[in-house]
């Protein structure tokens, strides 16, 4: 089920009708949970939500077994692993592995084709699989290391699994963070129910109005048979998708973190604006924080993370940002992707520029431009379909042969310096003005909110999907 879509509207309105009646009484609170969180997801097909209640089962056993037999811990996590493992490897990358061997076979003049032989039903992306394994493994992972007291509770644990706003999108939620706010009866005031109305609208105009008009000239671009071939041109196109990216991701995570807080519970920030960042190390500090600490933590930290010396955390590092693009998807592009910012930030931290450069304005400025353009070439490789075209979209961006506008059609200029526009409104608001809140403020964002619905009404996009959801 999409949030911009009119059945999650009706979903909505039915559930926050519910809730406040069902949420005095801990059981039933839990249940209606998800029962909501199962007709969101299964709304999609209701046939994969046998593999959540697959991939919940053998966490939430492998959980209490850890705590009943301490001995067996390390047994019970390899089996979570597996089974977590398993179903991504079964039904994201068994195409992409599949292809690959085909590929290597061939190198040595044997011909298996297994590629045509995997079952129709393991090429189907479940959607959001990513994210709801990940978030279950860090589960059984934080009970193995002493962090976490397990749940013997299952209405509790799928609870925690299944909630519909970060289910299929994130951000990727820790279950020490939210199993204690479902195990509390929680109070929503007026405040918490304005601040997730704002958060909610943000996300809907991120979504509707910047994402989705943006995305029509970059899938428009990255479609065509006949591109325009102009240095200005695909500039314009990767940070145009640069911020498309962003909006919806971002988009999405506003609009849960809302619902959240309608529902009583507090999700942490998942992006503080990135595109200031003016290190790369700053920069995944503010991206998709919620899986970069997930892969800090998880990946990087257990394989020994910067206590092995300086070397050894270049491997790890290079490890974690790998794997970090092949979770994204199951193609060579999103590994190089990947490995584009590995090297960057091999660079970053070998010669530690940042340490140099950060002492002044132009040395910061300077910093955050680098920082900027090595963002946009890495997406190239992250939004096209194969090596060959985002390496020829590369080329052209730094021909500087071909200078010219004459491809642009007004309304996705006005939408894409609205999107810039936007994003710095964003970023002053944060950073330069100080809120107090007294009637005129009140009045005046309520105008603002209102402005921003209108715009939402009438200037939204042809709809589409979540990016995300493909992850």
């Amino acid at each position: 089920m999409l949030f911009n879509s009119l059945i999650f509207l009706v979903f909505g309105a039915l559930f926050f009708a519910i809730w406040p009646w069902v949420k005095k009484f801990q059981k039933s609170k839990l249940i209606v949970l998800i029962i909501a969180s199962f007709i969101f997801y299964g709304w999609w097909d209701w046939r994969f939500l046998f593999l959540i209640i697959f991939s919940g089962c053998i966490d939430f056993w492998a959980g209490l077994r850890m705590h009943r037999n301490p001995n067996s811990r390390k047994t019970w996590l390899i089996f979570s692993l597996i089974g977590n493992i398993g179903s991504l490897a079964i039904f994201k990358y068994s195409g992409f592995i599949a292809q690959n061997i085909d590929i290597v076979l061939e190198w040595l003049n044997f011909s298996m084709r297994l590629s045509d032989n995997i079952p129709n039903f393991a090429l189907i992306l479940p959607v959001g699989i990513s994210f709801y394994t990940f978030q279950s493994m860090s589960y059984t992972i934080d009970v193995y290391k002493g962090k976490l007291e397990p749940t013997k509770n299952i209405y509790l644990f799928f609870a925690y699994l299944s909630m519909f706003p970060q289910l299929v999108a994130g951000p990727i939620i820790r279950a020490r963070d939210l199993i204690p706010q479902l195990q509390q009866y929680r109070i929503v005031n007026e405040t918490q129910r304005w601040h997730g109305f704002k958060l909610i609208v943000i996300g809907f105009f991120k979504k509707v109005v910047l994402a989705d008009n943006l995305g029509e000239m970059v899938n428009w671009a990255f479609y065509s048979e006949t591109p325009f071939q102009s240095t200005s041109y695909w500039w314009i196109i990767a940070i145009a998708f640069t911020f498309q990216i962003y909006y919806d991701f971002s988009g999405y995570t506003d609009i849960a973190r809302g619902l959240a807080k309608w529902m009583g519970f507090h999700f942490k920030m998942n992006f503080n604006h990135p595109y200031i960042a003016i290190s790369l190390r700053d920069f995944w500090q503010r991206w998709h924080i919620s899986l970069s600490t997930w892969f800090r933590d998880y990946v990087y930290i257990p394989l020994g993370g910067s206590k092995k010396g300086e070397f050894a955390a270049h491997i790890f590092m290079w490890i974690t940002m790998l794997v970090s693009g092949l979770w994204h998807g199951a193609a060579w592009t999103f590994i190089i992707w990947g490995a584009i910012h590995a090297f960057f930030t091999s660079i970053e931290r070998l010669t530690k520029w940042p340490k140099y450069l950060h002492k002044s304005i132009p040395g910061i400025i300077f910093s955050w431009f680098f920082v900027f353009m090595q963002v946009v070439i890495a997406y190239v490789f992250f939004r096209a379909s194969s090596f060959h075209q985002a390496w020829e979209i590369v080329k052209t961006m730094f021909s500087f042969n071909h200078v010219h506008y004459h491809f642009a059609d007004i309304n996705n200029l006005i939408f894409f310096g609205l999107a810039i526009f936007f994003e710095a409104i964003l970023v002053l608001n944060r950073y330069f003005v100080q809120v107090r809140y007294n009637k005129k403020r009140i009045v005046f964002e309520v105008i603002i909110y209102a402005f921003l619905i209108t715009m939402i009404i009438f200037f939204r996009g042809p709809e589409a999907a979540f990016i995300y959801f493909q992850f």
